[in-house]
C-alpha cells in the first residue's frame, strides 16, 4: 500500500475536517498557478490515437525551446514521475537532499534502495554519488545562482536540480547550460506555473550521458495526446508567458501586503507560492479554514505556512477578510 506523505492540494482532508462543498472552498494549499492557460480546442486525434515518435518528438523541441536548451528534453506523466524515475537512471550509493524541501525527493530516493541524508546547505552535499536541490526551493524559496550550481556539480556524482517553480524565474534555470555538463539531470513541471496539474506533464532534461537510461525508465507513451497538445500550444505562447509571469509578481506582492498587515513576516517563495512565520501557523490554518481557505502548514515547524495565489477579485476580498 502506498504511504501517503504530508501535501498540499489535500482539499478532501479539509472538507471531512469543516465540512462544505468542493466549490465552498478556496485552496491556496499548492503553489499551482490559479489563472490556469486557456485550453485550446482539441482535436479528435488527441483522445483516440496512441502518440507517434513525430508526436514526442515535437514536444521535447517545443519544450527546449521554451527553456532555451540544447539538451534532450523527455516528457513524463508530471514532475513526480519525473521524480520517481531519478532514483533508477544511476547505480544505487548515498544521496543527500538540500532540505528543508519537497519530501517526495527523499521518499523517492529511499524507495529506490539509496541511502538517503538531509542538509541544510549546499557544501554539506559534496561528496554524495547523487545529490538534490530544488530551485527555487519549496517551501521557503532559496535560491541558487545557476554557475554556483553548476560548481557543485563538480564535487558530487550527479546533480539533480529540479526546477518545478522556474518558470516565472528563467534566469535561475540550469537547462541553458546543460550541453557543458556530464553529470546533471535537470526537472521541470508543466502543470504549476500554466495552471493545469491535472494533465500530468512534466520534463526530465537529462546530460547527454544519461538521456538514453532516461529514455528506456519513460517508456514508448509517457504521456497522453491531449497533454501533447495542450503544452504545444502553451509552451510556445510567449506573451502569455510574460503577461502570466507580470501578474503573479504583482500578485505576490498584493499577498505579502495582505499578510503582514496580518502580523505574518515572509520566510520567502516564488511568483507561485509565499511562505510566512506565524505566530502560531496551525492555529492559523485553522483559522482560515473555519473560512473554507485551505493552507499548508509543515510538521517540521511550529510557524511556517504557505499560501498559493487567489485568482479572481473576490477570491482577493475573501482571503483579505479572511486575514
Amino acid at each position: 500500500m502506498t504511504t501517503l506523505r504530508d501535501h498540499g492540494g489535500n482539499l478532501d482532508a479539509a472538507r471531512h475536517r469543516f465540512g462544505g462543498a468542493a466549490a465552498d472552498w478556496l485552496d491556496l494549499s499548492t503553489g499551482i498557478n490559479p489563472v490556469a492557460y486557456p485550453v485550446p480546442p482539441l482535436s479528435e486525434r488527441a483522445f483516440t490515437a496512441l502518440p507517434t515518435h513525430e508526436d514526442m518528438a515535437r514536444l521535447s523541441a517545443t519544450a527546449a525551446a521554451c527553456y532555451g536548451t540544447r539538451a534532450e528534453v523527455v516528457p513524463l506523466a508530471g514532475a513526480q514521475a519525473a521524480i520517481q524515475t531519478v532514483p533508477y537512471v544511476v547505480p544505487r550509493g548515498l544521496a543527500r537532499v538540500l532540505g528543508p524541501t519537497y519530501n517526495e525527493h527523499a521518499a523517492a530516493l529511499r524507495a529506490g534502495g539509496w541511502a538517503v541524508e538531509e542538509v541544510a546547505t549546499p557544501e554539506a552535499l559534496r561528496g554524495a554519488d547523487l545529490a538534490v536541490v530544488v530551485n527555487p526551493n519549496n517551501p521557503c524559496g532559496g535560491r541558487h545562482a545557476p554557475e554556483a550550481l553548476m560548481a557543485l556539480a563538480g564535487r558530487v556524482g550527479v546533480l539533480v536540480v529540479d526546477e518545478s517553480f522556474a518558470d516565472p524565474e528563467p534566469g535561475l534555470s540550469l537547462a541553458p547550460l546543460l550541453d557543458a555538463a556530464e553529470n546533471v539531470l535537470v526537472l521541470r513541471s508543466f502543470g504549476k506555473f500554466y495552471g493545469l496539474a491535472g494533465l500530468r506533464l512534466g520534463f526530465v532534461l537529462p546530460c547527454e550521458g544519461m538521456a538514453a537510461r532516461v529514455r528506456e525508465m519513460a517508456g514508448p507513451w509517457p504521456v497522453s495526446g491531449p497533454a501533447i497538445e495542450v503544452a504545444c500550444k502553451a509552451l510556445g505562447d510567449t506573451a502569455w508567458q510574460a503577461e502570466t509571469t507580470a501578474r503573479l509578481n504583482r500578485d505576490a506582492a498584493r499577498l505579502d501586503a495582505l499578510a503582514g498587515r496580518a502580523g505574518w513576516q515572509l520566510v520567502g517563495g516564488t511568483p507561485l507560492f509565499r511562505t510566512y512565520a506565524a505566530p502560531d501557523a496551525v492555529a492559523a490554518k485553522e483559522r482560515l479554514a473555519g473560512a473554507h481557505i485551505w493552507t499548508r502548514v509543515f510538521p517540521w515547524s511550529r510557524h511556517w505556512i504557505r499560501l498559493g495565489m487567489a485568482g479572481t477579485a473576490a477570491e482577493w476580498a475573501r482571503l483579505d477578510a479572511a486575514l
